[in-house]
């Protein structure tokens, strides 16, 4: 239920309202009522943990050292 809680608008006014609040309801209805959307592709997980890392060589343990 929709009320006016200030002003007085004119029946034009309050039929254009309720249009955009009738159309934003369906919109959303529409995409609530369809299968779950897929993840955007750029910002998957899965896109970034495809490939392996490098392993660490034999001598890795020296390169973590930073003298300070």
């Amino acid at each position: 239920m929709i009320k006016v809680v200030r002003g007085n608008p004119t029946p034009e006014e309050l039929a254009a309202a309720l249009a955009v609040v009738r159309a934003r309801a369906a919109a959303a209805a529409a995409v609530s009522s369809g299968a779950p959307a897929e993840p955007e592709q750029w910002s998957d997980p899965r896109r970034i943990a495809r490939s392996s890392r490098p392993q660490p060589g034999p001598r890795a343990w020296a390169r973590t050292y930073w003298p300070g």
